[in-house]
């Protein structure tokens, strides 16, 4: 007998996911979210465009997207790989810069899938405020470690904190080259 919870005649969507996305020890655990904030003395403008697939190459090291469709656009598709050899599948799925605003989802297989949330705003005294949101969930035992670490409060904060001071760079070094 079916559930309440799912229309009749409408099959569970778990049906048309693989099977370690339905398994029950994985999908009991909640998504974890982290956010944080930074400052930076420049306009949104020039900020933005650092929290787009290819912004990124000019102040995360190693970062070397494969674009897969698309281009900054909501629903343009990227591939990446980090340091460690994991793979990661991303899409956009909000894509806003007048507004300051940029969505990821993405996946490491294998590992865990999440959203990425970038907002930029502009606040009375200048400069640009950055708020970086994760919200992630483990999709195995290894991905439930990864994601408890990465979202550690002391973790997270420091990576934010370097985010500030590695944008912070790119955007000084941008400044000079012109």
């Amino acid at each position: 007998m079916r559930s309440s919870s799912f229309a009749p005649g409408m099959p569970r969507l778990c049906i048309f996911l693989p099977s370690f996305l339905c398994s029950d020890s994985v999908m009991s655990a909640p998504p974890l979210t982290q956010i944080r904030s930074f400052h930076l003395d420049a306009p949104r403008s020039q900020v933005f465009p650092l929290f787009t697939a290819q912004g990124e190459r000019a102040w995360v090291p190693g970062w070397n997207p494969e674009i897969l469709s698309g281009a900054e656009e909501r629903g343009s598709v990227f591939r990446t790989q980090n340091g460690h050899g994991q793979e990661a599948i991303w899409i956009v799925t909000e894509y806003k810069p007048l507004e300051g605003r940029v969505s990821y989802a993405s996946t490491a297989l294998g590992s865990h899938i999440g959203l990425v949330d970038v907002a930029c705003a502009e606040p009375a005294a200048g400069g640009t405020d950055v708020s970086v949101r994760y919200t992630l969930t483990a999709l195995s035992e290894a991905g439930r470690a990864f994601v408890r670490k990465f979202l550690e409060t002391g973790h997270y904060s420091r990576m934010i904190d370097e985010w500030r001071a590695a944008t912070a760079d790119a955007l000084a070094k941008s400044r000079s080259t012109k």
